[in-house]
């Protein structure tokens, strides 16, 4: 991954030593803890929202944290949430958006990609570059990362300001947006766009194919993109972002997580909880995918100048 942090973005991320980390606890009263979010589910399949809803609160029960969860089966027709309106810093996830904008825009113009946004928005993909993030963000400008955003539905996700793309808010709902528009048709993205975007995040560089795809079986095609950032308040943000075709069924997971004491934290319950997820929708004894490399702790949120 490229770093290349701007003064402005060093002082924005030099509280890390000192950063304040806000555990999600719960309170020793009735009362208090009644508050605490569940995970709910629905499916058409019997028994499957149970299992699910039961195993992702399991792998979440020793977990420190705030997690947001979304997931989608289009075979049967299966949805679990948790915290699905809650606001993260996005990270590098937003890099899709990024894309997705790119790609309307150029809808719009009758265009295709040149030869220089086609390479800017591989490297932001699979190898989460940040300057070509921030000139593809530059071009584009909010204006049209917003017409994207109407369009898309997502009208929960906000831009971040001054250059910052690190710093959109984003919730569970509008990425589980974002990926059902990735992978059926729709009138907002062509099929030449949500196909190259797809490829793109089936190409992801091995040191970053953490999170949502832990525990895909081999059955089953992974596409993924991460995020990762420190700041001073609610520790380290750790999300991971995918969508799964494969063994029968048609599925997005969306894991949004801050209140990490460490990068490696948040990328453990991320994986616990896709294991989980991957088990119960797509049970088998064949391979499962595991990572095969441990994430490096960085800040590819903020923009390069």
């Amino acid at each position: 991954m490229t770093h290349r942090i701007s003064r402005r973005a060093r002082v924005l991320c030099a509280a890390l030593g000192a950063g304040v980390l806000v555990p999600l606890t719960v309170a020793a009263t009735p009362a208090a803890a009644a508050t605490t979010p569940q995970v709910t589910c629905t499916s058409s399949k019997p028994g499957l929202a149970t299992k699910l809803q039961k195993d992702i609160t399991t792998a979440l029960a020793n977990r420190r944290g705030t997690v947001a969860v979304g997931l989608h089966d289009r075979t049967t027709n299966t949805t679990c949430a948790l915290r699905s309106t809650k606001a993260y810093d996005s990270a590098s996830v937003v890099k899709v958006t990024v894309l997705a904008a790119l790609l309307w825009d150029a809808k719009k113009h009758n265009r295709y990609l040149t030869r220089r946004e086609s390479d800017l928005a591989t490297a932001m993909i699979t190898k989460s570059d940040n300057a070509a993030t921030s000139k593809l963000w530059t071009q584009l400008g909010t204006s049209k990362v917003k017409g994207f955003l109407t369009a898309a539905g997502m009208t929960q996700t906000r831009p971040g300001a001054n250059g910052y793309w690190g710093l959109t808010q984003i919730t569970v709902r509008d990425e589980q947006k974002l990926l059902a528009l990735l992978t059926a048709k729709n009138s907002v993205l062509s099929d030449n766009s949500r196909a190259y975007i797809l490829k793109l995040m089936g190409k992801v560089v091995s040191s970053q194919r953490w999170g949502t795809p832990a525990g895909a079986p081999s059955s089953v095609s992974v596409y993924v993109k991460n995020g990762w950032l420190s700041r001073a308040t609610h520790g380290w943000r750790v999300h991971s972002v995918g969508t799964f075709d494969g063994g029968g069924h048609d599925y997005t997971i969306s894991i949004l997580t801050h209140d990490n004491s460490s990068m490696n934290y948040g990328v453990t319950t991320i994986q616990t909880v896709a294991r989980a997820i991957h088990k119960d929708l797509v049970p088998t004894t064949a391979q499962r995918y595991t990572p095969t490399s441990t994430p490096k702790e960085a800040f590819p949120a903020v923009p390069a100048s």
